[in-house]
């Protein structure tokens, strides 16, 4: 991936059921709004938070070699959202290594933003979760 001063990423985790079969996905934009890259993946069972979490985790492997400065996630789950943001403490025990994984891993970058959008605005991540465990469905 080709280096870019600042990253727009959409990211989201669905779990049908709680936990159930779970996917992610996420939309990497460059500043201008050009699309960069996606990741739609099927996790396996587990949470909704876990699998917001883990899309997180994975926008970030996916541009782990770009030369980014700033970093805007977008995500639809308020509670991750203020949980990156330190205005919610992780009490969950599977929650807590993933929260330290993300902010491990954000260390290296200028900037890095976490803001909630309402979920009709993240509908392309969302597509992807939803294409995720579709696919993985379809071939059992």
């Amino acid at each position: 991936m080709k280096n870019y001063n600042k990253l727009i990423i959409y990211t989201d985790g669905g779990a049908r059921g709680n936990p159930g079969p779970a996917g992610i996905g996420a939309v990497i934009k460059n500043k201008d709004g050009k699309l960069i890259d996606t990741v739609s993946e099927y996790i396996g069972k587990t949470t909704n938070n876990q699998a917001e979490y883990r899309a997180v985790i994975a926008a970030l492997d996916k541009i782990k070699d770009c030369e980014a400065e700033e970093l805007n996630f977008f995500l639809d789950s308020e509670l991750v959202v203020k949980q990156l943001n330190g205005e919610y403490r992780v009490k969950n025990q599977e929650l807590a290594p993933l929260f330290v994984k993300i902010y491990n891993t954000t260390m290296k970058y200028k900037k890095v933003t976490f803001r909630h959008v309402r979920r009709e605005l993240n509908k392309e991540a969302d597509k992807l979760v939803n294409e995720a465990i579709d696919r993985a469905k379809a071939s059992v």
